[in-house]
């Protein structure tokens, strides 16, 4: 009988935390450093992955997803060493899908001619604005004309390449956001993840926002406003929005992230890496340690995993519905019935789907675009004891 999380599928996340600077309103676990020992590194990582490997012999994996912090400041060999150790381990998909994320900054043609030689099929740009004032006010540290230049050079080394774009910024009007929107669409693009800017408690911008030093930022109505337009934008030139943020044509999308989103099991490798997997018919949340130097020591010896705490079936459930309402796709209802054992609020499902914020089609259930803008008022309505 197939384990429940097949229904998503086997992916594997390496955190790499170093970066040149720390963005203003970035609350990953990222770090600066001068120098980094690439070779230590890349040596704790392989015992890691290795690790990762003995729970989980024989499984196909899906895709890889290098993230950081700034993985394209890894060395390409680096990188090729652990795709080969990762290929030794695991047999593949016919369609293994490698990312690696990077920063316009880090990119040059070699380095990117490398990084595909080592195995890199897909690149992920952090752009994050597409005018030189907002990159500065983001704590970006290329310009316009470098993450252009830089999107060219990945186009022209890999076959499927993203960027991220943030909205919702400061001073930012509506016609401002399309007129950006609609530029970015012109860069031959095939996937978008578009960020609505959040302020989040211990960063630079939640520092200043606190203090009253964050002026201009849009009212929730207009932010709704963008999120609105930037669907419909999306589609017209072609681009699904299969989930919250992001945007895609179809056969385009990131099937590493589509792996969280359909509640598959994910093994995270690096400082503060999260997992979902599932050992001996078990399902088990894992972590480990958030500090780049306590990670290092531990992975040389006993392993770096800090967390391993067994999710029960009820929470399970619940954690498939908070992710799969993310995408256009939905949840099934009869694989969510099979793990929490018992019924939605049906009262409030219908309500939900009378006023179009849920559609329920036989034993799918999906959150319109409307819903997916509230999705947590609709979870707490529809998910009862």
């Amino acid at each position: 009988m197939a384990e429940d999380w097949q229904n998503g599928g086997f992916g594997l996340y390496i955190h790499w935390p170093f970066c040149q600077s720390r963005c203003p309103y970035c609350d990953f676990n990222s770090h600066v450093s001068k120098t980094v020992d690439q070779t230590r590194w890349r040596n704790a990582l392989l015992l890691e992955i290795d690790r990762l490997a003995a729970l989980t012999p024989s499984r196909v994996l899906n895709s890889v997803f290098f993230g950081g912090g700034t993985p394209s400041l890894m060395d390409p060999d680096v990188t090729a060493s652990l795709i080969a150790r990762i290929r030794h381990h695991w047999p593949t998909a016919n369609d293994l899908e490698i990312t690696l994320e990077a920063n316009p900054t880090s990119v040059e043609a070699g380095r990117f001619n490398a990084y595909r030689q080592a195995g890199i099929s897909r690149v992920s740009m952090g752009i994050q604005a597409l005018n030189d004032r907002d990159l500065q006010r983001l704590g970006r540290l290329h310009s316009l004309a470098e993450a252009r230049a830089a999107f060219d050079i990945a186009r022209n080394n890999f076959d499927r390449v993203s960027f991220d774009l943030i909205y919702a910024r400061q001073d930012q009007t509506l016609s401002d956001w399309e007129g950006e929107l609609r530029e970015a669409l012109s860069m031959a693009i095939d996937h978008l993840s578009l960020y609505q800017l959040t302020i989040e408690t211990g960063t630079a911008f939640g520092d200043r926002y606190a203090k009253g030093k964050l002026p201009g930022l849009p009212h929730d109505d207009l932010a709704a406003d963008m999120y609105q337009r930037t669907g419909e934008i999306c589609a017209e030139a072609g681009l699904e929005g299969y989930e919250v943020s992001n945007y895609a044509r179809p056969g385009s999308e990131s099937r590493h992230n589509q792996i969280y989103w359909r509640y598959g099991d994910y093994g995270g490798v690096g400082p503060g890496a999260h997992g979902r997997l599932t050992l001996a018919g078990r399902k088990f949340a894992t972590e480990q340690w958030r500090s780049p130097a306590r990670w290092l020591e531990a992975a040389e010896k006993e392993g770096a995993q800090s967390v391993q705490r067994e999710i029960a079936e009820t929470d399970q459930a619940d954690e498939l519905m908070m992710m799969g309402l993310r995408l256009s796709e939905g949840v099934n209802l009869d694989r969510w019935h099979a793990l929490s054992g018992r019924h939605l609020n049906e009262g409030a499902l219908a309500h939900l789907c009378d006023i179009g914020m849920l559609s329920h089609e036989e034993s799918r259930l999906r959150a319109t675009t409307e819903g997916r803008m509230v999705l947590n008022t609709l979870l707490a309505e529809i998910l009862v004891d």
